[in-house]
């Protein structure tokens, strides 16, 4: 499958996530609701693996990154996610993830030292720009109700989403890792999420949440949905992205994801975008169209390393 399909397919699922976790805020923890979508998922990638005849074994080195994606990509962001849609609305966490442009590159910076072009951090600038306009109106509600006294509930979801965000790019980045481990992409996907689904039922317990099931038919569609379109499909699509573009490409999927998520909204939520927001929306499918053309960022490791072997 072409990248640019797997990059609308990530985008287009993603884009109404958002709205679809908001079926599953009232029923139960957030955090219980995060165990139990990768839970969900892990199991449909570890039956697929089964069904290729694959071996589930991995050596303990490959474990350690799949413990660690799973906690930042599948745990800690998803836990701050749920929890600031309790506060803040899901088109403005939507909009938090827009920032990973900038999260992903400083991160790959420090960890990898990767070279973070001058056309990368203008991309992101016009990006977040975009995804600001898209929900400048919201915003200055929410700023407006804060000033007047409210309860600043606002500012914890904001907080809570600018985590999420912070732990997902980094978890971005350990995906290459995981991957020079092991290829396989489905079986590495599976322990990732059931180790990042066990340590936020761990962290549940511990919160003394309790892990009942919901009797809302809304609720497990939900579910459904969020774990095997939104899980595994959709991250799937996205892992694969990275390991062909990079993660400083990929990641700007999180700019096209708020664009359609209004989309979503005119057609449920009887939304109307105004100039504001469609100005939005061109910017941010201009910098998406300009930083897809950008060359891959190379490493400085790499870099010296080509230099050794092209030296006499």
């Amino acid at each position: 499958m072409s990248s640019p399909v797997l990059f609308i397919i990530a985008s287009l699922i993603w884009g109404s996530t958002f709205w679809a976790i908001t079926l599953q805020l009232g029923h139960t923890a957030p955090a219980v609701s995060v165990a139990y979508r990768f839970f969900l998922a892990a199991a449909a990638l570890f039956a697929i693996c089964l069904v290729r005849r694959d071996s589930l074994r991995l050596p303990w080195r490959t474990h350690r990154w799949m413990a660690l994606q799973g906690g930042l990509t599948f745990g800690i962001s998803y836990i701050c996610t749920y929890e600031s849609e309790q506060h803040i609305v899901s088109g403005l966490v939507a909009v938090m993830f827009a920032l990973m442009v900038f999260w992903t590159p400083i991160w790959s910076r420090v960890f990898f030292g990767t070279e973070v072009k001058g056309r990368t951090w203008a991309c992101g600038g016009i990006a977040t720009v975009g995804v600001a306009l898209l929900f400048w109106h919201s915003i200055s509600d929410a700023w407006q109700e804060l000033k007047t006294g409210g309860d600043g509930h606002f500012l914890a979801g904001v907080v809570l989403a600018l985590a999420a965000t912070l732990a997902s790019s980094a978890g971005s980045i350990v995906v290459n890792k995981v991957k020079e481990q092991s290829s396989n992409l489905p079986l590495t996907m599976a322990w990732s999420m059931l180790w990042g689904a066990s340590m936020v039922a761990v962290w549940s317990l511990a919160n003394g949440n309790a892990f009942t099931l919901p009797e809302s038919p809304t609720y497990w569609a939900g579910l459904v949905y969020l774990s095997i379109f939104g899980s595994v499909i959709a991250f799937f699509a996205y892992f694969t992205l990275i390991g062909r573009i990079g993660a400083n490409k990929a990641v700007y999927i999180g700019v096209v994801t708020p664009v359609l998520s209004v989309l979503l909204s005119v057609q449920l939520e009887d939304y109307r975008p105004g100039l504001l927001e469609f100005l939005g929306m061109v910017l941010c499918l201009a910098s998406v169209a300009w930083a897809v053309r950008t060359p891959a960022a190379r490493s400085v490791q790499s870099a010296n390393l080509n230099n050794a072997i092209e030296s006499p």
